[in-house]
């Protein structure tokens, strides 16, 4: 959403790995690096993502900026995705040998038929004994195109790290792998790393073939000098008994007159990402008692330029409980669709009066699963639920507001903790969060949202 000039940028890297063998993707990644930052090379961090097979590294670059770096490790592609790659057999420590792929699209929609072909949401512990919520999204051919998350792997098959460290002391990386393959993350790692000084989370890895990983927030309208890297102490909860860590975010309430730093992380150069008028879905899980009522507390897509592109160039989940740009029923807080200018709670207009009826406060939950499903068209649905027990509510199913909010104009940048332009008003916690290329059924909602609960947040 935006105040005034409103969006997103970021650059990053993208590499992948194929093993038919495998039925989703996985990557063994290590000493990731080579990720940059886009927006005129605002910022580089010098550190890349997980590569595929052999070892051969990656290397990307944002809008007008540069990045190198390599990683090692070996990965499997999710063959329902259509990815191929070749071989790439550089030694660590090498330029990328030229990995190729196909991904097909999946657009539209998927209808109640799909639940058939779903099966058992998860494995009593969330790991690989069951399915990850992108093992769901891509049976029902509406995959992931991105999947993000500090607390555990999002497909079952997926073996690589989750985020990358950076040490206050010497400024070194380290990445944090999972305890077992489709498991949780292995805390001990960050523990050891960051034993008598303070880390950062740097990148968080996106588990989807795409590699839309996470960095830092380059410049941006509200951020001049960029973002900061959350504090990868903070945020700490159990799920299933293990130590795992969100991506802690702290509102300024001065952002719009200070508009310094906050944490923000964006990816500006994605791949996979709907734009235009193209039908996504995705969800977020979140610390339901951490929120603000300003804007904006995001994961979603934005813009890449870092403003305000206008109505309907953005459409993200907002978390918080603004009443500036629109209501919901009672105080909040609510899920909302940051469409920009607007965390909208239905297609009730900025200003006007009711709010949407089933738009109601989510209230009493420790933690709390968000949806957005953005259809072609005038139509989106916002949904949310106790990400401990029981079911999904929908908190609106309609048409978008009036004024230029249909067609949608996205244009597929990622965003997480701030609003399209940089807005660093809003509060929260992020666990975990995933991305689709087309709209799936209420029935694949209903088994990742049960997916979730089987993992155990907050036990």
């Amino acid at each position: 959403m935006a105040f005034g000039r409103t969006c997103c940028v970021v650059g990053l890297v993208l590499v992948a790995c194929s093993d038919s063998s495998s039925p989703s993707h996985a990557v063994d990644g290590s000493n990731a690096s080579g990720i940059m930052q886009g927006s005129g090379g605002q910022r580089s961090s010098g550190e890349a993502g997980p590569t595929g097979a052999g070892g051969g590294s990656s290397h990307g670059a944002g809008q007008g900026g540069s990045a190198t770096g390599n990683s090692g490790g070996a990965g499997t592609a999710d063959s329902g995705d259509a990815m191929e790659i070749g071989d790439a057999r550089g030694e660590r420590n090498e330029k990328d040998s030229g990995d190729a792929r196909r991904l097909s699209d999946a657009q539209g929609r998927t209808d109640a038929s799909d639940a058939t072909r779903i099966g058992d949401a998860a494995g009593a512990d969330g790991s690989a004994s069951g399915r990850g919520p992108c093992d769901i999204y891509g049976t029902a051919n509406t995959p992931c195109v991105a999947a993000h998350s500090t607390v555990r792997a999002l497909y079952a098959a997926y073996n690589g790290p989750l985020y990358q460290l950076r040490r206050a002391s010497d400024k070194t990386t380290k990445d944090v792998p999972l305890l077992t393959r489709g498991g949780f993350a292995d805390v001990s790692v960050q523990d050891t790393f960051c034993s008598g000084t303070t880390c950062s989370i740097s990148i968080i890895y996106d588990q989807s073939p795409q590699h839309n990983h996470l960095a830092v927030s380059p410049k941006t309208a509200f951020m001049p000098n960029g973002g900061l890297e959350a504090n990868a102490a903070d945020g700490k909860i159990t799920a299933s008994g293990h130590t795992v860590h969100g991506i802690y975010v702290t509102g300024d309430p001065n952002f719009m007159t200070a508009r310094g730093p906050n944490v923000a992380y964006r990816l500006n150069v994605t791949k996979g990402i709907a734009t235009g008028d193209q039908p996504e879905s995705m969800y977020m899980v979140l610390d339901a008692t951490r929120f603000s009522s300003d804007c904006c507390f995001d994961y979603g897509n934005a813009e890449p330029s870092g403003n305000d592109e206008g109505n309907g160039t953005m459409e993200a989940i907002y978390w918080g409980t603004d009443t500036q740009w629109s209501k919901g029923v009672g105080s909040g807080p609510w899920v909302c669709g940051d469409l920009e200018n607007g965390m909208y709670k239905g297609n009730v207009p900025r200003g006007q009066t009711p709010p949407p009826p089933t738009n109601t406060p989510v209230t009493s939950f420790a933690f709390a699963t968000t949806m957005l499903k953005g259809y072609s068209g005038d139509h989106f649905a916002l949904k949310a639920g106790n990400a401990q027990s029981g079911a999904l509510q929908v908190k609106w199913d309609g048409t978008r507001p009036p004024g230029g909010y249909s067609p949608k104009k996205l244009q597929g940048a990622i965003i997480l903790g701030t609003g399209g332009d940089g807005s660093s008003g809003g509060t929260g916690t992020f666990f975990e969060g995933a991305m689709t290329t087309g709209v799936p059924s209420d029935a694949v909602d209903d088994a990742v949202h049960a997916n979730i609960v089987a993992a155990g947040y907050g036990r």
